[in-house]
């Protein structure tokens, strides 16, 4: 199996406080998040509707300079698309049933300067893969069905993310493996053993009392992997 990167963990500002957005930001930066992940939704491809690119954009003049990792739950996407690489995102990833021209999409992504990513839902097969693999810096299991935050990690997500892993690493490629939905201290091990190296984490991490005790249990529960 090839070497796998370090692990990234990558908190949710779905579960921030957004009236205290930059604090909030700023503070698991330094309680050692690697990524800051944005959940965008549109009333349209999913039932919720989160933040635009102004939000992207009001965190780097707040200061931020971790990477921001967007992940689109929209339809259309490419507009969007633009519009977050120019408000400073540093991956972008997409559905691909959100898109009418998935390589196209893809291509938008990094010829604006950011890193592209496909994303799965829990019942999306991945045989767009066979296809796009090659294109890619990132790819996304959904371990819940995207939405809403604070759900539960549906257990089959593993076996997924196992095969995406054996995709992964069949290509010889330094892709990222991310999986969004339900990750907490407790299963963050056996999520990062069946192969995720990019982990986000939403309420685990917004909703206790201490980031950096949690973020610190993480690690040490990613250590033993």
């Amino acid at each position: 199996m090839t070497k796998r990167p370090d692990y990234l963990i990558a908190p949710s500002i779905l579960s921030a406080d957004f009236a205290r957005l930059g604090e909030e930001v700023d503070a698991v930066v330094a309680a050692g998040a690697d990524v800051v992940h944005f959940d965008v939704m549109d009333n349209h491809y999913v039932p919720n509707l989160t933040i635009g690119p102004v939000v992207c954009e009001a965190l780097r003049k707040h200061g931020v300079t971790a990477p921001i990792d967007v992940h689109l739950m929209v339809r259309p996407v490419d507009q969007l698309v633009s519009s977050f690489a120019a408000a400073g995102a540093t991956y972008i990833s997409f559905h691909p049933e959100a898109s009418d021209h998935v390589h196209r999409t893809i291509s938008l992504i990094r010829e604006s300067g950011c890193k592209p990513g496909l994303v799965f839902n829990p019942a999306t097969p991945l045989d767009w893969l066979d296809h796009c693999l090659e294109y890619l810096d990132l790819v996304l299991i959904m371990s819940v069905n995207p939405g809403f935050g604070g759900q539960s990690f549906i257990p089959s997500s593993l076996a997924k993310l196992r095969a995406a892993r054996a995709r992964i690493d069949a290509s010889g490629r330094a892709v990222r493996l991310e999986v969004d939905g339900g990750v907490k201290t407790s299963n963050i091990a056996e999520i990062a053993a069946a192969g995720a190296d990019m982990l986000v984490a939403g309420s685990a991490i917004f909703g206790s009392k201490d980031y950096k005790a949690t973020i610190g249990a993480m690690r040490k529960a990613l250590s033993a992997v």
